[in-house]
């Protein structure tokens, strides 16, 4: 599905202290893109992700995923909205310590009428060895894969990524790259990635870059660099 934000605005705190945050932000993502949402901290990305995702409101404006307004939703159909269409993936990986990592995984599963295949997806994502461990028993990588597996297996149109290689060395950033281009290209999810690493918009279809709560480009790239190539 095509995602479009039209002039989203968002502030916090009132008076003296109210704070700007998202200042009439505008853009449109195609079905099936990866887009690298870029800025610096503080510049209002990952306030707009939970915006897109259902889980903050805006003060004003408008976003649309096909045919879903969110702002016209009720609590309930926010709910239904992020469990059929939306996956999450997160700096923590907020696995469920007592589960082997295939039922981690099954986990988003049960949230799905039309789940991906459980042991393939597992494979696709370098588990299949590990899929009987719990998560104090796998590497932080490895944990993170699980967390992808988790969001992407109940078979999300749009793919939320919040800085999803942050507590990543260099290696591990780069395995986890390549497996969301993975993911992207095999199961058709449109993905948005939230850095503050500039290096990663060189992957993206679609580059967007946030300065004090406003867009300073919006442009598509025609030359993808591949995540295995990317260096920083």
């Amino acid at each position: 599905m095509d995602l479009n934000l039209q002039d989203i605005k968002k502030s916090y705190g009132e008076g003296d202290g109210r704070q700007e945050v998202l200042r009439g932000i505008t853009f449109a993502l195609k079905a099936g893109d990866i887009c690298v949402l870029l800025g610096p901290s503080g510049s209002g990305k990952s306030t707009l992700l939970n915006i897109i995702g259902g889980i903050d409101t805006a003060d004003s404006g408008s976003v649309t995923i096909g045919d879903h307004t969110i702002e016209r939703m009720t609590d309930k159909d926010l709910s239904e909205y992020r469990r059929d269409h939306l996956g999450f993936v997160f700096q923590s990986y907020n696995l469920i310590p007592n589960l082997t990592v295939k039922e981690n995984i099954e986990v988003g599963a049960y949230l799905s009428d039309d789940p991906l295949p459980l042991d393939e997806l597992i494979r696709t994502l370098g588990l299949w060895e590990h899929k009987d461990k719990t998560p104090n028993q796998i590497s932080g990588g490895q944990q993170q894969r699980t967390a992808i597996g988790r969001a992407i297996v109940k078979n999300p149109d749009i793919l939320l990524c919040d800085e999803p290689t942050g507590a990543l060395d260099y290696n591990t950033s780069k395995e986890i790259l390549q497996l969301i281009e993975t993911v992207n290209r095999k199961y058709g999810s449109t993905v948005i990635l939230v850095t503050h690493n500039d290096a990663l918009k060189q992957m993206a279809d679609r580059v967007i870059v946030l300065h004090d709560g406003q867009v300073r480009e919006n442009y598509r790239n025609e030359t993808k660099t591949p995540a295995a190539e990317l260096e920083w």
